[in-house]
């Protein structure tokens, strides 16, 4: 993960450099076609399917992943705590086990992230108390590697998730990829393979999806190159990574973000290089209220329309991965992987970087490096969880190609659970619009036509105060619609229309199955571990007829999710 933050800025500064500007007195205005009744009880707005609908692609499991990194908290005192009194034999604390299964993710990218550009596959394995120490360059913390790939596994076994796993590209390459490769998915009889057996894991662990590398764009990167060196680097390890294995899945670096001065010529140059034999290229972009300090209604409003960011970023991506197909007449489309995304407050950390930076700079030092500190634990606020379920519809819009993401990151590091040391587990108010599309978005992911106000953003112009998606899978007539409200200061209703939905006509009705409403009048109250439920979804009053129709009401900066059935 990038130590900056990724965002489209019309100023050539990088954008966590760059000052807010002064606070108007409202955060933006709204255009046409708001109802003038005060509460918002005319509709203002319409959500509908027409007959006539195509879907935009099947919903990929792959798009609720999330990421673990060797940061902070996040695998110590996160995901293995063995001194917790919900630790099992493995160190694994169950209550943090129950709610990742909770919160539905499918696929967890691990161990990095900036992490992994110095890491050793290989001191991870074995048993513990042969385990070296090392100093991770990444976070300037000790690094006990107490867990390792074989830890991680029979983590991932208990939480039922699939592996995408990293592979260093920054200190290491070519050798220490196939090396790792063949350990973890080798057939016992050669060396590699044998050594993981002898390690108590007989049979291959079977993962498919690989990223070589992390954000080699990144100057604060262990071993950056430009687009030309990672370009012949990755080329060379996919080739030989599917010489031993032709079915694994390759995940070439994207852009470290679009701030970054070579976003899509990166891109074109890596993809054109090396496209026979990748599979995907990663996208990172995270996103925060640039006037938290001061609560600044414009960067709020700016904040709330953070998609618009998303969709140009998947836009600018696909754009170059076609013309790297074109230059290479292919036939295959290279997908996109989002294995970064979320709310983190960025400038919280630069801060906190530049101030050890200074200090570290004043002479030779040396004192200890920390294990597991506390690094990057943003406590996130209602208005973060509505812009997470915003950029969630986003991914889901555009799933025919993002077919992967990862929500950086799972546990205590910008994460949707927190877990206290040898207390708590308790889930962030962002933990519940992830949850829904993760548990319930399934079949056939929609762009519904949508019909909505418009509000003003320094950031992205005119927008539309309202976005949504609807998934629907026609074998078990379940579906999903997911809306949410980015007008800061208005409430809007909505008229829902979902009779377009394939084999409704004549097949039958559909009926509510729930719906909930995320909202706070306050859009910054926070769930902490002493009021771990201060913010969560409320039943959303709504009635749905039997052709599939009904009135929502959105209250300013509001998520909404209606699950129906056939």
């Amino acid at each position: 993960m990038t130590t900056h933050n990724s965002q489209y800025s019309a100023e050539t500064t990088h954008p966590d450099k760059q000052e807010s500007s002064p606070a108007p007195t409202a955060a933006g205005t709204t255009a046409s076609n708001v109802s003038t009744t005060g509460n918002a009880t005319t509709p203002d707005a319409s959500i509908a399917l027409n007959a006539d609908a195509t879907p935009v692609a099947d919903v990929p499991p792959r798009l609720f992943g999330s990421f673990v990194e060797h940061l902070g908290r996040c695998v110590y005192g996160g995901i293995y705590e063995p001194s917790h009194p919900t630790a099992d034999e493995n160190g694994f604390r169950q209550d943090v086990l129950d709610l990742v299964k909770e919160l539905g993710v499918t696929c967890v990218r691990y161990p990095g992230g900036n992490f992994v550009s110095n890491y050793n596959w290989e001191d991870g394995i074995g048993p513990r108390e042969n385990r070296p120490m090392r100093r991770d360059l990444a976070w300037h913390c000790t690094e006990t590697n107490e867990m390792g790939i074989d830890d991680f596994y029979r983590w991932s076994q208990k939480a039922g998730t699939e592996i995408m796993l990293a592979v260093n590209m920054g200190t290491r390459g070519l050798k220490a990829a196939l090396d790792e490769l063949e350990y973890v998915n080798g057939a016992p009889g050669t060396a590699w393979a044998d050594q993981r057996v002898a390690n108590g894991i007989e049979e291959p662990m079977d993962i498919k999806m690989w990223c070589i590398g992390n954000e080699m764009d990144g100057p604060w990167q262990v071993g950056h190159m430009s687009p030309e060196e990672y370009a012949g680097a990755v080329d060379k390890v996919a080739h030989a990574m599917k010489l031993a294995e032709s079915g694994l899945e390759l995940v070439a670096c994207g852009s470290s973000g679009a701030y970054m001065p070579t976003f899509g010529t990166w891109e074109k140059t890596v993809l054109t290089k090396a496209y026979e034999n990748l599979d995907f290229v990663s996208c990172h972009a995270y996103y925060f209220d640039r006037g938290h300090k001061t609560r600044t209604a414009a960067s709020m409003q700016d904040f709330l329309a953070s998609s618009e960011d998303m969709t140009k970023f998947i836009a600018t991506v696909s754009d170059a991965a076609d013309q790297a197909r074109e230059a290479n007449n292919g036939t295959k489309d290279i997908a996109l992987s989002f294995d970064e995304w979320g709310v983190w407050y960025s400038d919280q950390w630069n801060e906190q970087e530049d101030q050890w930076k200074a200090e570290a700079a004043q002479g030779l030092h040396h004192e200890p490096w920390p294990k597991s500190p506390h690094l990057l634990e943003d406590i996130y606020t209602a208005a973060d969880a509505v812009v997470e379920g915003s950029l969630m519809i986003t991914l889901l819009k555009h799933c025919d190609r993002v077919r992967s993401a990862s929500r950086a990151q799972l546990v205590n590091v910008i994460a949707p659970i927190m877990a206290e040391e040898h207390g708590p587990a308790w889930r962030q108010t962002t933990f519940y619009p992830f949850a829904e599309a993760a548990l319930h978005a399934r079949g056939q992911a929609y762009a519904p036509a949508i019909s909505s106000p418009t509000i003003h953003t320094e950031a992205y112009g005119d927008v539309p105060a309202i976005d949504a998606v609807v998934t629907w899978d026609e074998q078990a007539r379940t579906g999903l619609l997911l809306a949410v409200n980015r007008d800061a200061n208005t409430p809007h209703t909505l008229t829902i229309d979902l009779s377009g939905l394939p084999g409704l006509p004549g097949l039958g009705t559909l009926a509510l199955s729930k719906a909930q409403l995320l909202h706070e009048d306050d859009p910054y109250r926070t769930n902490t571990a002493e009021a771990p439920e201060a913010v969560t979804p409320q039943p959303l009053d709504i009635a749905m007829n039997a052709t599939g129709t009904c009135t929502a009401t959105l209250p300013a900066i509001s998520w909404i999710s209606v699950e129906f059935h056939g």
